[in-house]
């Protein structure tokens, strides 16, 4: 069973029909084109899904794409497209603190979503937000580093 939807995807506006059960993180991917956000877990606990509707984080495998009809999504490309993420990119560049990148466009959007809601540049704050997004290569320090970087608290 299909149902058409109406979103709002990184500002441009969306029309499609789609299968009921189809979560929103397949519903970018195949459907709009937009692969940043990563499919890992599927059962929204390793955060590599994160992206933003109507401005709250929300892990996009878990989010059915009917349920987001009517919303303003904005994935990793509209991040970086607006530039909202850009001084995170450079930080997380500068801190080495991509690595292999699976993870890191749920941890920008983590990040962004954590700094845009007022987050200080408190590490164990920074670790507890981000703590729902699951990295294999850095052991976080780099990320916490490069997110206090830009919310222009001390790092060691």
């Amino acid at each position: 069973m299909n149902r058409e939807i109406t979103l709002t995807v990184n500002g441009e506006t969306l029309t499609h029909s789609v299968p009921v059960r189809m979560n929103l993180v397949d519903f970018l991917r195949h459907e709009a084109g937009l692969t940043g956000s990563h499919v890992g877990c599927e059962h929204g606990v390793c955060g590599a899904c994160t992206l933003m509707v109507d401005g709250a984080t929300v892990r996009g495998c878990l989010m059915l794409a009917v349920q987001a009809d009517g919303t303003h999504v904005t994935t990793i490309e509209g991040l970086s497209d607006s530039g909202r993420s850009g001084a995170l990119a450079a930080a997380f560049t500068a801190r080495n603190a991509l690595q292999c990148g699976f993870c890191t466009p749920g941890m920008i959007a983590s990040a962004v979503g954590y700094i845009e809601g007022g987050g200080t540049a408190d590490r164990d704050a920074v670790r507890a937000h981000i703590s729902g997004n699951y990295c294999r290569c850095t052991g976080y320090q780099s990320i916490v580093d490069a997110i206090c970087d830009v919310i222009g608290g001390d790092t060691p």
